[in-house]
């Protein structure tokens, strides 16, 4: 194939059979490359240059069979830094990874909420629980190795 402009040959591409396409990556600006040919790693280190966190949750996300189907995900996690900053944006990450979560709308709504640096207290367990004398002991519920409870 080759492509003209005013009567100038300005490109020309190698035929290819139907239903296939020919992309020269000379041809798209440079801005614009990482989107076109679905550039995992440069997402990746784009969201570490926010964070350490943001970094290894966008890992996470981005740890599937198909990561460019996650890759929309990861562009909003880039744009809530944007938005709400990077040290909010990275301290919401790390709650999230520490939660083992691997959704962006939920560090969205973290951050929407302020609840990035939010931690939960363990409640202490109350040392004066009563015992009914109706409650059976452990050993009731044990199962034996048949299946059979004793």
């Amino acid at each position: 194939m080759k492509i003209y402009a005013r009567g100038v040959l300005v490109k020309t591409h190698a035929r290819v059979p139907a239903g296939h396409r020919s992309t020269d990556v000379e041809d798209l600006p440079a801005e614009r490359t990482a989107y076109a040919l679905r550039d995992i790693d440069r997402l990746v280190a784009d969201a570490s240059a926010h964070g350490a966190a943001v970094g290894e949750f966008a890992k996470v996300v981005l740890d599937h069979p198909l990561p460019w189907t996650k890759m929309r995900q990861v562009y909003k996690l880039l744009g809530l830094c944007r938005r709400y900053g990077d040290d909010r944006t990275d301290a919401a990450c790390r709650r999230a990874l520490d939660a083992e979560t691997d959704s962006v709308t939920v560090v969205g709504r973290m951050l929407e909420r302020a609840l990035e640096a939010e931690t939960t207290e363990d409640d202490p367990v109350p040392d004066n629980v009563i015992r009914g004398r109706f409650a059976r002991g452990d050993d009731h519920f044990a199962v034996t190795p048949s299946g059979v409870t004793r």
